[in-house]
């Protein structure tokens, strides 16, 4: 039998040095579509709630009212996209605005209401008991704003893709099949051909792209069909949508690129960043010249320091990064509290010196997800990182791994963007030499256990 295991005695908890301080002047606000709900101190006003409609003008008379009471701070919840405006005028006038998260102003049970979601709002405000949410500098913000516009394209012309697969299944063309991208040089020449009037196989196939690996003949026996010209009209409309949504996204990158070239460059050198080899998705790098390679260079401006050095972080992905979080994290006061806004850390809760629960909160962070997949390419990397995601893998599983790699990058990021020191594998060398020590010691216990003693191989 198994000794008893001993009860650990409960941890004293840390003192409570910053009990929160009350706020004399606080508003709040309960944001609408149509109408904005705002509470403020009974005693500064007879009518302390009052609702304004939500054109600029109404708002501009808002911030008039709470100017004209003395207020200097509001809280307000998230609400879509409607707390926007309120919020870049209130933010003119010199008014803090607090954006809270709604599961931490959730009200107490009974009837819920605008009036009294407003009237709550500047209670639990008044006292203190509400944290701002992290809102990076405007110029941050607009970069985001195009960055996110940017994806919702990407979907589109992905949605197109789909379209044009469906019309060749439709058509029995297995093109796509036999090809590894519909969209590439083989495909869009292949599927111009056939919207031009084209129907010969072999004529088609000779189309084909020198790099392509399907043969030839398998090419011709994939282009033998049914053209039917309902299917070859929403092709030809899905081939259309997916040129235009593409010049779109160029247009957008050029706007994108116009708006990060306004950061201020943390690199320290005189001169501008060198030029950074980046892989392709084959392993093959890119020009210097190539819209990656520039995209690079000015992520390594902006944020001081390269982090696509980083195994598992992409010019896609740091590009994500410095539009969700920007090139400041003066306001995380150290790698800890801004893995905790991530997501990535545990949410233990204890009572009675008990763990009850310790799983990850939900969140919709793109700057999340954009560490969560950058984890999960480490899958084949060769480095230190990809070594401790696999062994984590093969112990926790993919979704737990997953985590806790991107947890580690996020740490990784977080001390290159402060401290300005590029990445180093070796660091990672003395970690290593801990971990082979330790399953040494694991492994001549277990064989200890059956009876046996394990001897070092000697050359």
């Amino acid at each position: 039998m198994r000794p008893k295991a001993k009860k650990s005695k409960p941890k004293s908890r840390a003192p409570f040095n910053n009990p929160p301080m009350p706020r004399l002047n606080a508003a709040g606000i309960d944001i609408g579509a149509r109408e904005i709900y705002v509470a403020v101190p009974r005693e500064r006003d007879p009518k302390p709630v009052r609702a304004f409609e939500t054109f600029t003008e109404s708002l501009h008379k808002l911030a008039d009212w709470l100017q004209s009471l003395g207020i200097d701070t509001v809280a307000m919840e998230s609400t879509g996209v409607y707390w926007i405006p309120l919020f870049q005028i209130l933010e003119a006038r010199g008014i803090e605005v607090f954006l809270v998260n709604a599961r931490h102003v959730k009200n107490v049970p009974g009837r819920k209401s605008d009036i009294s979601d407003c009237q709550w709002l500047q209670y639990l405000h008044s006292v203190g008991l509400l944290n701002g949410s992290y809102r990076p500098a405007q110029h941050v913000c607009a970069a985001r704003s195009l960055f996110r516009h940017r994806d919702s394209l990407i979907e589109m012309a992905a949605s197109h893709i789909q379209h044009m697969q469906k019309a060749l299944d439709q058509m029995n063309l297995q093109i796509h099949h036999v090809i590894s991208d519909i969209t590439g040089l083989t495909g869009l020449a292949i599927l111009d051909a056939i919207l031009a009037g084209q129907r010969d196989p072999a004529v088609l196939a000779k189309l084909r792209d020198r790099r392509i690996q399907a043969s030839p003949e398998t090419i011709i026996k994939s282009l033998r069909g049914e053209y039917r010209p309902e299917h070859l009209f929403t092709l030809k409309q899905a081939l259309v949508a997916y040129r235009h949504y593409l010049q779109l996204i160029s247009e957008c990158d050029l706007e994108i690129q116009s708006h990060l070239r306004q950061f201020e460059s943390l690199y320290e050198a005189p001169t501008e960043p060198p030029s950074t080899p980046v892989q392709r998705r084959r392993g093959r790098p890119c020009g210097s010249h190539t819209p990656q390679a520039k995209m690079a260079r000015e992520l390594h401006r902006i944020f001081g320091v390269n982090l696509i050095e980083v195994p598992g972080l992409n010019v896609s992905t740091v590009g994500t990064l410095v539009t969700e979080v920007g090139p400041d994290l003066s306001k995380f006061r150290n790698a800890g509290a801004f893995s905790s806004w991530l997501t990535l850390c545990p949410d233990n809760e204890s009572s009675g010196s008990t763990v009850l629960a310790g799983k990850t909160r939900r969140s919709k962070s793109r700057a999340r997800e954009a560490f969560r997949m950058a984890a999960y390419s480490l899958h084949h990397s060769m480095s230190f990182l990809g070594e401790y995601y696999r062994r984590l893998r093969a112990r926790l599983g993919a979704p737990k791994a997953i985590t806790a790699a991107a947890h580690k990058l996020a740490r990784i990021f977080f001390h290159m963007v402060t401290t300005k020191q590029a990445y180093d594998e070796s660091i990672f060398a003395k970690q290593e030499i801990i971990y082979r020590r330790r399953l040494q010691n694991r492994l001549k216990a277990q064989a200890r256990q059956l009876g046996f003693q394990l001897v070092p191989i000697t050359d």
